[in-house]
């Protein structure tokens, strides 16, 4: 299994419209993501807007492929881009993975 780490960075001024549209993530979306094999997924943000998420899966390209071809995934890229500064690229495709250097 492998441990996979992501950044984005949320703009400032959508930090708690962020927060309160992960209250209640759709059940669909949900589905989705572990179809996709995105186990243990959790998201992490820090009060600058920098986001980290965290997953295990098999292989991250192959799970962030699968979910990349899933309509919930578009909805949810459409809904959720402004958050994001990313330069005009997706979100899903904006992640930056982050090498792990120590692990215990």
């Amino acid at each position: 299994m492998q441990r996979a780490y992501f950044g984005l960075q949320v703009k400032p001024e959508r930090l708690e419209e962020y927060k309160e549209r992960h209250l209640a993530v759709w059940p669909e979306m949900l589905a989705a993501l572990r179809e996709s094999g995105w186990t243990n997924y959790s998201l992490f943000l820090r009060p600058d807007g920098l986001l980290v998420g965290y997953l295990e899966t098999e292989d991250f390209e192959r799970a962030r492929s699968a979910m990349a071809k899933r309509r919930e995934n578009e909805r949810c890229q459409r809904e959720m881009a402004d958050f994001f500064e990313h330069d005009g690229i997706a979100p899903d495709r904006a992640m930056e993975p982050l090498e792990e250097v120590f692990h215990l």
